[in-house]
């Protein structure tokens, strides 16, 4: 399975972004049941932002409840991001993978916030 994040940029506090995951090698991601997105700042380990199963229940990492949302098309393959009220310290490099995570991360897609 590889997994393609993009939809990363570069925008002002307060703006709003909108990345995709698609994913390849695989018939279905309801094959995969849980995905997540992840995010990793420079110096920083790897972190957890959201996640959405196969039935499209959501969680989400505190740090981001209420101004992000994940959601999934099924029929293409596709997770997505959708993030408002951006802040300088979302900046990172974004991911998507499997609940846990399973597959190799990719090359991701950056999201840079100015303030």
């Amino acid at each position: 399975v590889q997994l393609q994040a993009s939809g990363g940029g570069l925008v002002q506090a307060g703006g709003s972004l909108r990345l995709s995951c698609a994913a390849s090698g695989i018939t279905s991601i309801l094959r995969i049941r849980d995905m997540g997105w992840y995010r990793q700042a420079p110096g920083k380990q790897r972190e957890l932002v959201a996640i959405i199963d196969s039935d499209g229940s959501t969680m989400y990492a505190d740090f981001v409840k209420g101004r992000f949302t994940i959601s999934r098309d099924n029929a293409k393959n596709t997770v997505y991001l959708q993030m408002n009220s951006l802040r300088p310290e979302d900046t990172a490099a974004y991911y998507c993978n499997a609940d846990p995570p399973r597959f190799s991360w990719g090359q991701g897609t950056q999201v840079t916030v100015s303030s």
